[in-house]
């Protein structure tokens, strides 16, 4: 898979790209999102957490560095950012979650930590053109289990943008 790209143009869709995530994941599976402050990373953790069917209100993990939350298949929210070193989150033993699907902020500062199959998802603000909430995601999937599902991702993508209108799928 070489990328499915979708843009948004406000916060509440960057949150639906998550939403429509979320049926495709499994337990075990893990999430890796980058991009700098400010780029949607914790707006698209909610949108997971919504599409996983978790109740509470997810939030941004920062000085927690992981917070969980339960549902059918619960969500393990972490943020690297406060980590010194690579240890620091090799400590965090995320992959010995197999009840959960985890995601991680800041996930590209600490890849070589992490198991080579997951989806990494690349936000990034669009300026100088339309919102100030304009972004790009950039969905790929590392492995084989993540491109076995790489159609279906690419067809849930395009399903939430042709709902959508601040959403595009190019």
């Amino acid at each position: 898979m070489s990328g499915i790209t979708v843009l948004t143009h406000t916060a509440a869709a960057t949150r639906a790209v998550g939403c429509a995530l979320a049926p495709l994941l499994r337990a075990g599976d893990l999430v890796l999102l980058a991009g700098e402050m400010g780029a949607g990373k914790t707006e698209l953790a909610k949108g997971i957490g919504d599409g996983l069917g978790i109740d509470d209100t997810v939030v941004s993990p920062t000085f927690t560095i992981a917070r969980e939350y339960d549902a059918p298949i619960p969500l393990v929210h972490v943020d690297v950012y406060r980590l010194n070193r690579v240890q620091e989150v090799i400590d965090l033993a995320l992959e010995e979650r197999d009840d959960a699907v985890t995601v991680v902020e800041w996930g590209d500062a600490a890849s070589s930590a992490f198991p080579a199959g997951r989806l990494e998802i690349g936000l990034a603000r669009i300026d100088g053109v339309g919102s100030v909430d304009d972004r790009t995601l950039t969905l790929e999937a590392q492995g084989a289990g993540w491109r076995a599902r790489a159609e279906a991702i690419g067809v849930a993508m395009r399903a939430v943008a042709a709902s959508a209108d601040d959403i595009e799928s190019p």
